[in-house]
């Protein structure tokens, strides 16, 4: 996929890199990115995702904008109040960057429609805000193939990794999955929404830019993955945790006798 001279001038600074060059700014033009949620971690996720030129980035989102997300979800604006986050979010990206091709899927993902979006793409960006989306977008990249780069945050913390559950490491052990991590949904409650407890603006935007690197490292193929590791941010002491997550061959889904042979078999609703 041949980049234009404009273009070759827009991302002068990653062809330059020894790691990127010309051939991989044509991986990521010729990439389709899905990312579910235009809120706190989506918002400098499809800023970063634009400007580095990915070829076509879907967004899943059903909410409008309200004023209250512009302290933390910077891909708004206070003129696009009551918009589709889905609309919201387009305008600016395509103001960002004319190549690319932004898809807006302005709708809840649900266990119906799930594989089909996710079918349109080569890797998906989870920025969700609840466990019920999260482990539904896990278990959909289970069944489709497609790698998952998956984030959260709390009110100073976050954490992110790479899942990958439908490959196997060298040991022949498949790479964990979502539910190797987090086991079943929490119960309502358990962990307190952004409404309830707050969060600190730009921690979101740490986060969200770190997952966009990853997704651009899943595309160049550079680095290492975060596949099987878990990465976790304390904003207020500015520390960086990481742990090794390992396969639960006891997990409903990729384990050694799973239950979960479908999404419609699972229950994503909140308990």
């Amino acid at each position: 996929m041949a980049l234009s001279p404009e273009e070759i001038e827009r991302y002068a600074r990653h062809i330059v890199l020894h790691e990127v060059g010309g051939p991989g700014q044509q991986k990521l033009k010729a990439a389709k990115v899905l990312v579910v949620g235009a809120g706190g971690l989506g918002a400098p996720l499809l800023l970063y995702l634009a400007a580095a030129g990915i070829g076509a980035i879907g967004i899943v989102d059903d909410d409008t904008v309200g004023l209250s997300n512009l302290q933390r979800q910077v891909v708004h604006t206070t003129a696009r109040i009551g918009a589709t986050k889905t609309a919201s979010a387009a305008a600016t990206l395509s103001a960002i960057n004319p190549h690319v091709k932004i898809i807006q899927h302005t709708e809840r993902l649900t266990a119906a429609n799930a594989l089909s979006i996710l079918s349109g793409y080569d890797i998906v960006a989870d920025g969700s805000d609840n466990f019920p989306t999260r482990f539904l977008v896990s278990d959909a990249c289970y069944f489709a193939k497609k790698p998952l780069v998956s984030a959260a945050v709390g009110q100073f913390d976050g954490q992110i990794s790479t899942f990958k559950p439908y490959e196997k490491k060298p040991d022949g052990t498949p790479w964990p999955s979502y539910r190797c991590l987090m086991g079943e949904i929490p119960p309502r409650g358990l962990f307190p929404s952004c409404e309830e407890a707050g969060i600190l603006g730009a921690l979101p935007g740490i986060v969200g830019s770190m997952q966009a690197m990853e997704v651009m490292k899943e595309i160049l193929d550079i680095g290492e993955s975060l596949a099987g590791r878990l990465v976790m941010i304390d904003a207020l002491s500015c520390r960086f945790y990481e742990t090794a997550l390992h396969w639960n061959p006891d997990n409903p889904l990729t384990g050694k006798n799973p239950v979960i042979t479908s999404l419609v078999e699972a229950n994503y609703a909140p308990r």
